[in-house]
């Protein structure tokens, strides 16, 4: 019955917002280009550059899973830069305001029409998966460490989708909102990793300060086990940036 009700107020609530974005994204050719480029450079690095999983000769897809969060950053920041920037820049922001709909309604359909376009983008990917497991001549790919990654994949979609959807609520311009979105999912996706490695923060200090950052834990999802305190990690990081994009719009 509860679930009945949140796909109610989906539908009923968020829905129009989300198929706004969706036909915002796809009006254009640079919708449809950016998930082209997305999808050809993982080809690429996974078919075609150097080691290469016909030079490896072992059917896996370690080499997309460790690839492919650098290329989402750029895929993420183009689909989100232009939610509520354009919005403020083309004084349409007011006209959504006089909608029967609340601010969080409004945050909450923007973040899903993008995640949306961001997940569009991931589900042809699937073919890398059966490609190869048909090319193996033997054992095939492990499907629970695929699933697992996948999910990993998603949350951390959802994740670099919140940020974006936070940041452009702050500016007027695109292009501000997307260097500042790559810039701030690099920070969160590698940034403490890197701190972690510091030799100040060896042992366990260096540990804890790699559990902040989102690396750690789409790694451990990527392993093939699903732990709670990993699903808790990214919804919490979701929540908070929705948050702060709700608050923002209610200072405007």
């Amino acid at each position: 019955m509860l679930i009945l009700h949140f796909t109610f107020f989906i539908f009923i609530y968020m829905w129009p917002i989300c198929k706004k974005e969706l036909r915002q994204f796809f009006s254009s050719l640079t919708g449809y280009i950016a998930i082209i480029v997305f999808l050809l450079v993982n080809g690429l690095v996974l078919f075609v550059f150097r080691n290469n999983i016909f030079e490896s000769g072992y059917a896996t897809l370690d080499d997309f899973f460790s690839f492919a969060p650098w290329i989402l950053l750029f895929l993420v920041a183009a689909i989100t830069m232009r939610s509520f920037s354009e919005e403020f820049k083309g004084g349409t922001f007011e006209i959504l305001q006089t909608r029967p709909l609340s601010q969080w309604q409004i945050v909450s359909g923007k973040f899903l029409g993008s995640l949306v376009v961001a997940v569009i983008a991931l589900i042809p990917t699937l073919v890398y998966y059966f490609t190869i497991n048909h090319l193996a001549s033997s054992t095939g790919i492990d499907s629970g460490a695929a699933a697992g990654s996948y999910i990993g994949l998603l949350l951390l979609t959802a994740v670099f989708t919140s940020i974006g959807i936070c940041v452009s609520s702050f500016t007027t311009n695109s292009v501000v909102s997307f260097i500042i979105t790559l810039v701030a999912c690099i920070l969160l996706y590698f940034g403490f990793d890197a701190i972690s490695q510091l030799p100040m923060f060896s042992g366990s200090a260096g540990y804890y300060i790699s559990l902040v950052g989102i690396n750690s834990h789409y790694q451990s999802i990527s392993r093939g086990v699903i732990d709670t305190r990993d699903i808790v990690y990214f919804a919490s990081l979701v929540i908070f940036f929705l948050l702060v994009t709700r608050q923002n719009l209610q200072k405007r």
